[in-house]
């Protein structure tokens, strides 16, 4: 059995890794040991279906997530119809298959830990 042993280390998302601009929004990535931590910031107007679907061709997000809220509301709408808001405090775990959008005047800003976010970092 092989054993993988990780050291200790320390980041910190107010000195990201990368920067990546988005229409209405910004990713600030740090990467751990591979593993992308990503804070997402999106501003009110934000919405997946006109903001990135245009760019990925798929009809809805395919991307899994887990994040937590540290701001602001969004609202996910999965393939099946159902709708939840994510709101301060919130952790989840949002599977392929979604919309969103930003609610409200407030910026929406979470921290995800996606390894499927790195795709972000390398211009996806």
């Amino acid at each position: 059995m092989t054993t993988t042993t990780f050291k200790s280390c320390k980041k910190n998302l107010g000195s990201p890794d990368i920067v990546r601009d988005v229409p209405y929004g910004r990713l600030e990535f740090v990467n751990v040991h591979d593993m992308p931590l990503t804070r997402i910031t999106l501003q009110p107007g934000w919405q997946w279906s006109e903001h990135v679907q245009p760019s990925v061709h798929t009809e809805s997000c395919q991307a899994q997530h887990a994040q937590y809220v540290i701001r602001g509301r969004l609202r996910l709408r999965t393939d099946e119809g159902e709708e939840f808001d994510l709101s301060p405090g919130d952790f989840a775990v949002i599977a392929p298959g979604h919309d969103a959008w930003v609610v409200g005047n407030e910026p929406f800003v979470c921290v995800d830990m996606s390894p499927e976010m790195k795709a972000y970092a390398e211009g996806a």
